[in-house]
């Protein structure tokens, strides 16, 4: 397994070497949507209006950050089960998006959206939100404030551990973790 400290702006141009295993420390800005989001960015697709940031090359945490408190930017931020959104994946992979964050397993329809767009998904590890809270440097509601914390919000990420889950080669650690570590 290879370790990759990368910015958001670059991670297109390495997801092809990204396999399903690595590590990636990912710095720039990641916009965090949640289930509710979803449904307020597929209304906008639909509408045919515009978006709340450009999907071209951009990363999605599936997120719900608690609010900040005295000095802290934000409070827990830990990633959200990613199968919730499996309904809105392959469109958004399809319309740009360069990778998705989240927890957990993605269904055959993610899966293949990521292979087609030579895209990604990556894991943070869940019950870890006080921790990956440490990586974010700056936080910005972006649309929806109704929403609370799944209100989308423009984050700002320094070294943001991350896992390479599934890779755009069909590489899949929740696949290839089964068995390898199957006892019959």
């Amino acid at each position: 397994m290879n370790t990759f400290r990368l910015g958001v702006p670059e991670l297109r141009q390495y997801t092809v070497r990204l396999k399903a295993g690595d590590r990636v420390l990912l710095s720039g800005t990641v916009y965090t949507a949640r289930d509710a989001a979803h449904k307020k960015i597929f209304e906008l697709l639909e509408a045919g209006l515009p978006l709340p940031f450009d999907l071209k090359d951009a990363v999605i945490y599936y997120a719900g950050p608690t609010p900040g408190h005295d000095d802290i930017i934000i409070g827990s931020c830990g990633p959200t089960t990613s199968g919730r959104m499996d309904g809105f994946a392959p469109r958004l992979y399809d319309l740009g998006l360069a990778a998705t964050i989240g927890k957990g397993e993605r269904n055959k329809a993610v899966a293949e959206a990521i292979v087609r767009n030579k895209a990604a998904y990556l894991c943070a590890v869940g019950g870890a939100g006080a921790l990956i809270s440490r990586h974010i440097t700056g936080a910005e509601v972006i649309a929806y404030p109704e929403l609370g914390c799944e209100s989308i919000k423009k984050l700002t990420v320094e070294d943001m551990p991350l896992l390479v889950a599934l890779d755009c080669h069909g590489g899949d650690i929740f696949k290839e973790g089964r068995e390898q570590y199957r006892l019959v």
